[in-house]
C-alpha cells in the first residue's frame, strides 16, 4: 500500500483578536496519496486558503495558535526549524497563489523573478537559471519564451500571467502543488485551459496537486477526490463521483445547485443559491455550524455537533440526517434539477 505524501490530523489554525478567537482552522484531517489531485470546495471564510498556507508554512505562528500535525514525506511540517521549512517550501512544495496580479514584482521581468527562484534553492549561474526559465515558459505554453522572459507582468495577459506562475512553482520539480483559486478572475475559456494545463503537467512531472477554490463546477472533471469546507471544518470528502452524483451534505447540496446549467430546458430556471451567509468564526453557531442556513434543520443540529462519518469506503459527511434521507434529498432536490 502506498504510503500518503501528505497526512494532516486535526489541524486547528486559531488567530487571537480584540473581538474574539477566530477559529479558522478547527480540526481538520485528511492525506493525499503521491500524483493524486484533492479539490478543497467552500465560500471565503471557509478555511481552505489558511489550511493550505500553513502547509506551506506560511502562517506567522507569533500570531496564530496552530495545533495538530502535517505529515509530508514523513516528516512533520509544523516542528521543522524556519530553515528547513525554506528548503522544503520551494524543492519540495510550491504553492500558486490567488492573484498573480499581485503576487509577481512590477518591478522585475517575469524571467528574471522565475530565475530567481531557481537560484535559491539550486547552485547555478544566472544564464543557467534564465534557460530554465526560458525553458518552463515554453512547458507552460507561453509562445515565445524567450522573448516573454524578457517583459514586465504588465505585459503578460491574466490568463499567461498565470501560466507565468504556474512556471515558477514547478521550476523546482516539486512533489506537491498547491494551487490557491488559479482560475480567480480568468474567462472560461482560460479557466479550461489553465485546468487542463496542471492536468498535463501533473502526468509531466509525477506531482500531486490540491486545487483550492470556491466553484465546485471548477474542479469537476480535474480532481480525484473533493472535500467541502465549512467554517474551518470539512463537513464533507469523498471521490469525486461521490460527490457530485450521491452528496450527503446540506451545503454541498447548495453548492451543487448554484452551478449554472448550459441545457436548454435549464436557461428558463433561476439558479438556488444558498440563503443567507457565512458565519462569523469567532461567534460560531452552536450545533451544526451551517444549521441557521440549512432547510433540512431540526432540533438536534441545534445543539449537537455532527462528527464526520463515513457512510461507505472514502465518502464521509458531517450532518445529522439519515443515510437514507440524505439520499432521498438529493435525488429529489439536486438530481431532479441536473
Amino acid at each position: 500500500m502506498t504510503d500518503p505524501l501528505l497526512e494532516v490530523k486535526n489541524l486547528t489554525v486559531h488567530f487571537p483578536t480584540d473581538d474574539g478567537l477566530v477559529k479558522a482552522v478547527d480540526g481538520v484531517s485528511f492525506s493525499l496519496l503521491p500524483g493524486e489531485t484533492l479539490g478543497v470546495v467552500g465560500e471565503s471564510g471557509s478555511g481552505k486558503s489558511v489550511s493550505f498556507l500553513t502547509v506551506m508554512g506560511l502562517i506567522d505562528r507569533e500570531r496564530a495558535q496552530v495545533e495538530g500535525e502535517i505529515i509530508f514525506q514523513g516528516q512533520d511540517l509544523l516542528t521543522l526549524p524556519a530553515d528547513e521549512m525554506r528548503t522544503v517550501r520551494g524543492e519540495k512544495i510550491s504553492m500558486i497563489f490567488q492573484d498573480p496580479m499581485t503576487s509577481l514584482h512590477p518591478y522585475y521581468k517575469v524571467g528574471d523573478q522565475i530565475a530567481e527562484a531557481v537560484r535559491v534553492h539550486q547552485k547555478v549561474s544566472k544564464s543557467e537559471a534564465h534557460e530554465q526559465a526560458v525553458e518552463m515558459l515554453r512547458r507552460v505554453g507561453i509562445p515565445r519564451p524567450d522573448e516573454r522572459a524578457d517583459q514586465y507582468p504588465h505585459e503578460f495577459s491574466g490568463g499567461m500571467r498565470q501560466r507565468a506562475m504556474i512556471a515558477m512553482a514547478l521550476s523546482l520539480n516539486p512533489d506537491l502543488l498547491i494551487a490557491d483559486e488559479p482560475t480567480t478572475a480568468l474567462d472560461v475559456t482560460v479557466q479550461a485551459q489553465i485546468l487542463d494545463l496542471l492536468d498535463r503537467l501533473k502526468q509531466e512531472f509525477n506531482a500531486a496537486i490540491v486545487i483550492v477554490t470556491h466553484d465546485l463546477g471548477v474542479v469537476a472533471e480535474h480532481c480525484d477526490h473533493i472535500q467541502v469546507m465549512y467554517a474551518g471544518k470539512i463537513v464533507e470528502a469523498g471521490d469525486r463521483s461521490d460527490i457530485y452524483y450521491g452528496a450527503h451534505h446540506p451545503y454541498t447540496w447548495g453548492l451543487l445547485s448554484s452551478i449554472p446549467r448550459l441545457n436548454e430546458s435549464d436557461t428558463k430556471e433561476r439558479l438556488v443559491p444558498i440563503r443567507g451567509l457565512p458565519p462569523s468564526l469567532i461567534f460560531v453557531p452552536p450545533g451544526c455550524a451551517f444549521h441557521p442556513r440549512c432547510p433540512h434543520v431540526f432540533d438536534r443540529c441545534r445543539t449537537e455537533v455532527p462528527e464526520l462519518l463515513p457512510a461507505d469506503g472514502h465518502h464521509a459527511s458531517r450532518c445529522h440526517l439519515s443515510l437514507a434521507d440524505k439520499e432521498r434529498i438529493f435525488q429529489e432536490e439536486v438530481m431532479a434539477r441536473s
